[in-house]
């Protein structure tokens, strides 16, 4: 119960709001009448039909189709959501409420923002709004919330594995079995035991603590920076040491996790060139491992294909790109040691169960007129939850 108690507590602290307020408030209750929804999620095709439970796709729609439409709302859904011709932009100047995903996200502009005259509610259908022009959403006095939590299992393990698949150097030994091929030295070079490495994760939120519970068993040395210290309680579960200074941090660890939200901070100079920029990263151990799977902006894109070029980065793995989806001569695609993915890890099927329930839990909610779970919220009235600030 004690342990309720604080994740509680923690969950309240986490919308510490600033003391901005918006010239214009829109008002968050649904008023009577029929509702226009937008929702952009990315399409499965010739997949969708091989599970009844994809819910995460066009398709699938979340699977609120029907019980949207039997209360007499209309809901729209696409995965065109670029350029002034696409379909997202045909109904923007009067949708109510535009859900998206991070894996298929449509970029909410202040632009756009401005043009959706109705538009009353920003749903995220997992967790990351960094899609959303926030500044612009709290100016125009929008409510833009998320599932908070509905991924964060998914995300953690989907690091474990990248990590491993790393420090195994696993992913040579895989090609050489499509390719024909049979070269142990060429793969048992570089590869190593996780156990006695150090691992720091740069942020110890929810999926930062869940991958330093699953590391625990590996006899790691674990670091965490965060903005919050964790209490003693969660620290002696995890073994973590908490490491104030990010930049005396990064230089002792052998493997570096990505575990924080897409904030002007982190985006580095706010040119999208990203915290972790070539000076950055020229500090790292030379040989060092990264997982990203927060937000593919918070790296510098060419001086991670640069320093996985020359070894400095001896291997990088992740499923975030800038943009998404990433374009076909993205560097990240052909650069040496790497071992990435499409935005996959926190829309499991599992996963997107979850937020499909969240979305629909405040999509009703917001018909009645009732408050969302306070974790749930980025932007309320005007204000910013305290990580994105």
């Amino acid at each position: 119960m004690a342990m309720l108690k604080r994740v509680a507590e923690s969950a309240v602290r986490a919308f510490a709001l600033n003391s901005a307020s918006p010239a214009l408030t829109r008002n968050l209750h649904a008023s009577a009448g029929s509702k226009k929804i937008v929702g952009v999620f990315y399409k499965a095709n010739e997949y969708a039909a091989m599970n009844p439970k994809f819910v995460g796709c066009v398709e699938g729609s979340l699977g609120i189709r029907d019980w949207l439409e039997s209360q007499g709302h209309q809901y729209i859904v696409t995965d065109d959501k670029e350029g002034p011709n696409c379909e997202l932009e045909k109904h923007i100047p009067d949708l109510h409420v535009l859900i998206s995903t991070p894996f298929h996200p449509a970029y909410v502009t202040a632009e756009r923002i401005k043009k959706a005259k109705n538009l009353q509610l920003l749903l995220t259908a997992g967790i990351g709004s960094d899609h959303i022009d926030l500044k612009a959403a709290a100016a125009a006095g929008l409510t833009v919330a998320e599932v908070t939590g509905s991924n964060v299992v998914s995300v953690a393990e989907d690091e474990l594995m990248r990590i491993l698949i790393l420090v195994r150097n696993f992913l040579p030994g895989h090609h050489q079995v499509i390719n024909g091929e049979w070269n142990v030295a060429a793969i048992a070079y570089r590869a190593y035991d996780l156990e006695g490495k150090t691992v720091g994760t740069v942020g110890a939120g929810r999926i930062g603590r869940l991958l330093l519970q699953r590391l625990k068993p590996f006899n790691c040395n674990l670091l965490y920076h965060d903005r919050i210290k964790m209490d003693p309680d969660m620290e002696n579960q995890t073994g973590a040491k908490f490491e104030e200074d990010v930049d005396a941090m990064l230089p002792k660890c052998d493997i570096i996790v990505i575990n924080m939200p897409l904030t002007e901070k982190t985006k580095g100079n706010g040119q999208m060139i990203g915290m972790f920029n070539k000076e950055r990263i020229a500090k790292l151990k030379k040989g060092v491992l990264i997982v990203n799977n927060a937000r593919g902006a918070i790296m510098d894109t060419q001086a991670v294909a640069d320093a996985c070029s020359s070894g400095h980065i001896a291997g990088y793995s992740g499923d975030v790109w800038y943009p998404q989806p990433a374009p076909k001569d993205h560097p990240w695609r052909y650069m040496p040691n790497q071992a990435m993915t499409p935005h996959i890890s926190g829309t499991t099927i599992d996963a997107q169960l979850r937020y499909a329930a969240g979305v629909k839990d405040m999509l009703d909610r917001y018909f009645k007129g009732e408050d969302f779970p306070p974790q749930h919220y980025i932007v309320k009235e005007g204000k910013l939850a305290s990580q994105y600030q």
